[in-house]
């Protein structure tokens, strides 16, 4: 993908920044089932329909995404509007695709955290929440296969065993999440960082790593705590939205105590059943730490890297899906990321607090893995059989 090929095409009259806001926004609505979806409507709208974008140049804006933490698919969105209208269409892009699930999540965790919710709301969250952990399996099972893949490409002649490393890095995500969640980022950009050494010797230097290895450090608390757990999400996440889990559930529950287990499960729950992004799960978390200014700072911290990888580095996405200490960076840090989202499950579902749910989980891992179903229908089966039990 060259400088000549992101261009837009000078023949062509600029695609009006409303029309971006009414098509973007229509992705944001309809745009259930995460980021697979999401990348199918985007293509069906700027290759299929319109001709915005050749299909060659879509597929490797795909690939660059995936090379950078935080939601791809949202990168994509954001991207596909800088490609028509540079800037103006990056933001406007990003934030139609983005409103839309972020109204529809706010209003049902207004309803879900109420200090009273209704009974049938208590039921069908505590549902929803037994079937969390079997999704957190399954979207860890989805990842697998394409990361196993790419660990055993380009590995260098006389190096540890490629299959190995992805083992080792898979289970050091694993036991992270589920043992030590609070230092689950550094574990990730550890392995990633070993990758970088063993692909690249004997060229790498400490100041190559240093783009990669982000700071790591812990606040004390309030909104600077928010703040914090938001921008993991955002800036040091490999792996897509669903990371969110390992990485913000201790320090939510235990740590700062903004929300119980409970509520954490209804979380990740609704940021599965509302359209656009899962990344948005953070606006629960934020509303539980400090309602609706809560929020929407948890949900504009999130985001704001995403904008900024593509706001800055979209002239340059060529060159960095073509960068080998990118390429083995998240080769390393992507087994890390499937592990914790696995092991992520185990407090997940130690967190169940009534035994009809330890019935509900297995259906739903058999729901989605031997039918293999989808995840939202998955979730609201389980939400309609708790509020049945409640």
């Amino acid at each position: 993908m060259t400088s000549a090929q992101l261009a837009p095409d000078s023949a062509q009259p600029p695609v009006p920044l409303g029309r971006i806001a009414r098509d973007w926004g229509r992705i944001g609505i309809t745009g259930f089932g995460g980021p697979p979806a999401h990348i199918a409507l985007l293509r069906r709208l700027c290759v299929e329909r319109r001709g915005w974008i050749a299909a060659s140049e879509f597929e490797d804006a795909i690939a660059t995404c995936n090379l950078l933490p935080g939601p791809a698919s949202t990168q994509l969105a954001i991207w596909c509007g800088w490609r028509l209208r540079r800037r103006l269409g990056a933001l406007v892009a990003g934030t139609c695709f983005i409103a839309p699930g972020l109204v529809m999540i706010l209003a049902l965790t207004a309803l879900f955290l109420a200090a009273h919710p209704p009974p049938i709301v208590l039921g069908a969250a505590a549902g929803a929440g037994a079937a969390v952990p079997a999704v957190a399996v399954h979207a860890a099972w989805g990842l697998a296969p394409p990361s196993w893949k790419r660990i055993r490409a380009g590995a260098p002649d006389g190096a540890c065993s490629p299959r190995a490393r992805w083992i080792g890095y898979a289970l050091l995500g694993g036991t992270a999440a589920a043992l030590i969640g609070p230092y689950l980022v550094l574990v990730l950009v550890a392995c990633g960082l070993v990758e970088v050494v063993v692909r690249t010797r004997p060229t790498v230097t400490v100041r190559a790593l240093l783009p990669f290895a982000l700071p790591a450090t812990a606040v004390t608390g309030g909104i600077a705590a928010l703040a914090w757990e938001a921008f993991k999400v955002g800036a040091l996440s490999y792996g897509g939205g669903f990371v969110i889990i390992p990485l913000m559930q201790h320090d939510a529950v235990h740590t700062y105590h903004w929300m119980t287990n409970a509520q954490f499960l209804d979380a990740v729950a609704l940021g599965q059943v509302t359209p656009g992004p899962v990344v948005l799960t953070t606006a629960v978390v934020g509303f539980a730490a400090a309602g609706y200014a809560g929020a929407l700072l948890a949900v504009a911290v999130a985001f704001s890297p995403s904008f900024a990888f593509v706001l800055l580095g979209g002239p340059h996405f060529d060159k960095l899906r073509g960068n080998a200490r990118a390429q083995a960076f998240l080769t390393g840090a992507g087994p890390a990321v499937i592990g914790a989202i696995a092991g992520s499950a185990i407090p997940l579902a130690l967190a169940l607090s009534h035994g009809w749910q330890y019935i509900l989980l297995p259906a739903a891992a058999l729901w989605l893995l031997a039918a293999r179903r989808g995840v939202v229908s998955t979730l609201l089966l389980a939400a309609a059989c708790g509020a049945v039990v409640r």
